[in-house]
């Protein structure tokens, strides 16, 4: 079972962002306003659980949901990483209206001590929910920015977005939150700056030589001072990334840092943790809890009792953990990275066993929360979520999205149309990555733009419907009404463009870029080190929230 509470009627839907995310949504017999949880699992493919098809890793209570829920087999995440993803599911928004997406190569928050992030204009559904009268929490993973100007102005932390309790990491699981993994933050300039000082201490020792045999004439106060800015060069790149495990990977509980950097072994036993007794705190009253779990992105932070346990090394592991964690509580285009689980469970309310194959959206989460949170939607930004409840509940059996629209960076890459009234569902690339160059050859990211990738002119088409691993390629002479699908798709795409308006970006070099006055840190600064989050489960799960 997802919950371990007392409540009668539990709705539950498991959903995922380029990635993976279930909600949960619980009502009590005692109000007519749902209780929600939103069960977010970070990068896990569609075909990686037994509910769409896998019969080798074992995740029976992600299937359990499903088969007492419905699930949905065409949901598609807003962004294939991090940080845009998660802006477009907070929001319902597509990330490039908020800012949260960029041209760069760099296109998800990378250090703690950045500036950008979420934008204090931006309404989340967690802030819709908490004017209700919700009592909302997130645990886990934010990754949408902690500071705009100063260590501790929070602009972009999750309590200045709407949630009146966290508990959880406001960065990401990377590699260099695991010791021995190596890093994944500016690789390229980690490498640089390496080759730079081995030439600085190459050549300063050719001038010790030279001088020392007296083949040059130069004095020794020039080589301490030689010797003083390779130390320095040294020092500076140093601090920057050899004290990323401290600075990044590190537990917030609401504004108050508890441990820096976090322990591998222990974080996601008391995420879950945390999100039982959020539940148990609250479950008199109408209450939001995102669970965001870091499960199941690299590197995986598998516990002892799962290791070795699947049949696909570390990563079924992990997956089979992230199962247990349910049961207690690249590019955009491809479908591969972009098509992800998504189930809702709400007996009841919704039927069980039930499979949609509409297209629908990560976006669709904030209208299908708002509504049945009893509020209004914004009226003064486009919303590009649909309310999921029609189809959810039978009343419609089409999805409301006629267009859907991926990004790359702030580049249109692909987009999916589905006419209405017709169960086809055409889609056409504008260019796909060059996988075997560039920043796409063994890489996590691809480039967007020049070389990096191949333009289509006409774009490349799929009907998926047919062929959704897009395996097959249509022309003119395979599909009669190639000319006119492309047509509507471009007329589709001038429509939406002019819904779109020029934004800060919020992931501009000087943005993501790192500043030591914006770096959050407990203890002594540069090398913030503590754990204040007790050993004693009782302890800690009888924490009250604090504000801010």
């Amino acid at each position: 079972m997802c919950l371990c509470v007392n409540l009668r009627n539990v709705v539950i839907t498991i959903l995922s962002y380029s990635s993976t995310l279930m909600i949960c949504i619980i009502c009590t017999e005692t109000t007519l306003q749902p209780n929600i949880v939103l069960i977010v699992a970070d990068d896990l493919g569609i075909g990686d659980i037994g509910c769409y098809g896998n019969d080798t890793i074992r995740t029976p209570n992600v299937d359990r949901l499903a088969r007492e829920g419905v699930m949905l087999t065409h949901h598609i995440a807003a962004a294939p990483l991090c940080t845009p993803s998660r802006a477009a599911f907070m929001t319902g928004r597509y990330p490039i209206r908020s800012g949260m997406d960029n041209g760069h190569r760099v296109r998800v928050l990378l250090f703690t001590g950045s500036s950008g992030g979420l934008p204090k204009n931006e309404t989340t559904f967690a802030a819709i929910l908490q004017k209700q009268g919700y009592t909302t929490g997130l645990i886990g993973k934010w990754h949408l920015g902690v500071n705009c100007e100063s260590r501790n102005d929070y602009c972009h932390h999750p309590l200045n977005h709407g949630f009146d309790f966290y508990y959880g990491t406001p960065f990401t699981n990377v590699h260099d939150c695991k010791p021995g993994e190596g890093s994944v933050i500016l690789v390229e300039v980690q490498v640089k700056l390496r080759m730079a000082t081995g030439a600085l201490v190459l050549g300063l020792l050719t001038l010790l030589v030279l001088r020392w045999t007296g083949s040059i004439d130069i004095s020794w106060k020039t080589i301490a001072c030689l010797v003083a800015f390779c130390f320095l060069f040294f020092t500076a790149w140093y601090s920057v990334f050899g004290f990323l495990r401290n600075w990044n990977c590190l537990v917030m509980r609401n504004s108050e840092i508890v441990q820096q950097p976090f322990n591998l072994e222990t974080f996601t036993t008391r995420m879950t943790e945390e999100a039982l007794a959020f539940i148990e705190r609250n479950e008199k009253s109408p209450f939001l809890l995102v669970m965001s779990l870091l499960h199941v992105h690299t590197p995986f932070l598998t516990t002892k009792a799962f290791l070795g346990k699947s049949r696909h090394g570390s990563y079924g592991d992990n997956v089979e953990e992230m199962d247990w964690h349910v049961g207690k509580k690249g590019l955009a285009g491809w479908e591969g990275g972009i098509r992800v689980p998504g189930i809702f469970r709400w007996p009841g309310h919704l039927p069980s066993n039930k499979q949609i194959d509409e297209p629908t959206s990560l976006m669709d989460i904030y209208p299908t929360v708002v509504k049945l949170a009893g509020a209004s939607l914004p009226q003064d930004r486009v919303i590009d979520g649909r309310d999921l409840m029609p189809l959810l509940e039978g009343d419609t059996q089409h999805s409301e999205h006629e267009f859907l629209f991926h990004y790359c960076g702030n580049a249109l890459n692909a987009v999916r149309w589905h006419p209405r009234g017709s169960d086809s569902v055409w889609k056409a690339h504008f260019f796909t990555p060059k996988f075997e160059m560039g920043s796409c050859y063994q890489s996590a990211i691809c480039e967007c733009h020049g070389h990096f990738v191949f333009n289509h002119d006409p774009p490349l088409l799929f009907d998926l419907s047919k062929d959704p691993s897009e395996a097959n390629p249509l022309s003119p002479d395979t599909e009669p009404l190639f000319h006119k699908i492309q047509d509507q798709i471009r007329l589709g795409v001038e429509e939406h463009r002019k819904t779109l308006t020029p934004v800060p970006l919020q992931l501009s070099w000087n943005n993501v870029l790192w500043k030591p006055w914006l770096q959050p840190c407990c203890g002594t600064f540069p090398f913030c080190w503590c754990d204040k989050d007790s050993s004693d489960s009782d302890n800690r799960l009888g924490s009250s929230q604090q504000p801010m």
